[in-house]
């Protein structure tokens, strides 16, 4: 992963509080298990190759020092157009989400038998221009 990032908590600025009621508002889950708000800036040639955003059953500490369980969704708030490159992609089904400022993606990470969902694989492709 080539990116800036970092973990805003809710008391900081009122507009965190804001964007976690949004989440609620939208997806009808509770924010107070939820890990802080994580904004990334992946810059030019910044990328996140393949993964899953949830913990597979041989990483059952993976979210412990968050403080969390394992990652039931994924929300992705997009804060900017990115003119070339920046899509996420979900190579298993064949999807590709191109940023573009004030959109959102959502999606579930497990099953509810709370195995992971494998299709939720995904990836940032390398920002060209933009960031």
């Amino acid at each position: 992963r080539i990116s800036k990032s970092a973990w805003l908590k809710e008391h900081e600025h009122k507009h965190i509080a804001d964007i976690s009621q949004r989440v609620e508002d939208m997806t009808g889950l509770t924010m107070e298990t939820a890990e802080e708000l994580q904004v990334v800036n992946y810059g030019i040639g910044g990328h996140y190759e393949p993964h899953f955003d949830f913990a597979r059953k041989d990483e059952k500490n993976a979210f412990k020092s968050l403080g969390t369980g394992n990652r039931i969704a994924t929300v992705l708030f997009y804060m900017s157009d990115v003119p070339q490159g920046g899509a996420t992609v979900f190579p298993v089904i064949g999807a590709a989400l191109w940023p573009k400022k004030g959109a959102a993606a959502f999606w579930f990470n497990l099953h509810p038998s709370g195995d992971g969902d494998i299709l939720t694989r995904h990836a940032a492709c390398p920002v060209l221009a933009g960031s």
